[in-house]
């Protein structure tokens, strides 16, 4: 008999097309993808993938069966949203997706109070900049800085953050415009708004620190590397000062969005509430 749990390692790499991509998105090593698949093309007696040096193709086979075991994959997804509203005390888990800023700053500071009011509701807090798939039940629900376009979602704007053009004190002082240094995203966050914005601004001026962490930027500000560009509520926290014009920033809209099969969830529904009231624009 087929192990579902080779199945869903399958699906993984069918849809990724490599052991590394696939491995991210199931949050494992990558030998444990290739062990899995490996055991389930044993077990079915067939070859599944046809293996290139950086690339997992799927053989005509394979594609039958990743057909098949995408629609049981999508089932149980169905059924354990289904069944997430229980009866009795028995504490209830959901899981929340969030950007890591969001999460340290507004959410995590009233966990305690909503547990109180909840005390049946426990919350796994998943601090990401990735998108996250509702859909595979990655998350029960997502907080985003853009609005998802999956028509089975159901999104409620939340609020919105303000990007500042941000550094040290002593770093402006002792600088002209003409010599700043500007700490950027990694390439792969090009894309983001912030990140257009900011090259932007920055007019050519030179790059001096790349990373892929909003924390690293901020303690990089805040020690006189340069100016980043962040949301404007960690100005305090890290004494930063705002390099420009009080009026040059950029607004990202916060969007909260969980499975249109969880609509008739009361625990779902109490902890959206809860992550509204985080997030809401008089914070």
């Amino acid at each position: 008999m087929l192990d579902w749990d080779d199945l869903r390692f399958f699906v993984a790499l069918a849809d990724e097309g490599s052991l590394s991509a696939a491995a991210r998105r199931l949050r494992v090593d990558h030998a444990t993808v290739a062990r899995r698949v490996q055991a389930l093309e044993e077990k079915a007696g067939i070859r599944l993938f046809d293996r290139r040096p950086r690339r997992y193709l799927l053989t005509e086979k394979g594609r039958l069966v990743a057909e098949r075991a995408r629609r049981m994959e999508g089932e149980v997804f169905a059924l354990e949203r289904d069944i997430l509203e229980t009866e009795g005390e028995a504490p209830v888990e959901i899981s929340v997706s969030a950007p890591p800023v969001l999460t340290s700053f507004f959410l995590t500071p009233k966990i305690a109070a909503f547990y109180e009011a909840r005390p049946r509701i426990r919350l796994r807090l998943v601090a990401d900049v990735r998108n996250v798939s509702l859909t595979r039940r990655e998350a029960d629900i997502a907080v985003r800085l853009s609005r998802p376009t999956d028509p089975s979602l159901i999104i409620r704007k939340a609020g919105s953050v303000r990007y500042l053009l941000l550094a040290s004190p002593a770093y402006l002082a002792t600088r002209k415009p003409e010599q700043y240094g500007f700490i950027l995203f990694d390439e792969l966050l090009d894309e983001t708004p912030q990140q257009v914005w900011l090259k932007r601004m920055s007019a050519g001026r030179e790059t001096v620190l790349r990373t892929n962490d909003l924390s690293v930027q901020c303690a990089a500000a805040a020690a006189g590397v340069g100016i980043a560009a962040l949301p404007d509520f960690v100005a305090a926290t890290y004494g930063l000062q705002v390099a420009g014009g009080e009026g040059e920033h950029i607004t990202r809209d916060i969007y909260l969005t969980y499975h249109h099969d969880l609509r008739d969830s009361d625990t779902i529904a109490a902890t959206v509430a809860f992550l509204a009231e985080c997030l809401r624009p008089e914070r």
